[in-house]
């Protein structure tokens, strides 16, 4: 397999259990299981951190263009529904 096709699978493996932790951590009463669940999942975020720097050093991942100040806001405006301030 080449190393572009193991880092892209492992990232989205990676942002997959993300994903999941998100899912599991608010819903654990556990203050306990809720704690190691924060922790795994703050590892994982260092992973793909870490494995999302390697994809750009080796060109495997080209981020898209900056969004320009209009777009922020309109996303802005969208998600808070603040309209466009």
């Amino acid at each position: 397999m080449q190393d572009k096709a193991m880092v892209n699978d492992t990232l989205t493996g990676i942002n997959g259990e993300l994903v999941r932790f998100g899912e599991m951590i608010p819903q654990t009463e556990n203050k306990e299981l809720k704690q190691t669940l924060k922790q795994f999942r703050n590892t994982c975020e260092q992973s793909q951190e870490e494995l999302y720097q390697l994809a750009r050093e080796r060109s495997y991942y080209v981020p898209a263009a900056k969004a320009d100040e209009e777009q922020v806001k309109h996303v802005r405006s969208i998600f808070c529904g603040c309209g466009m301030q």
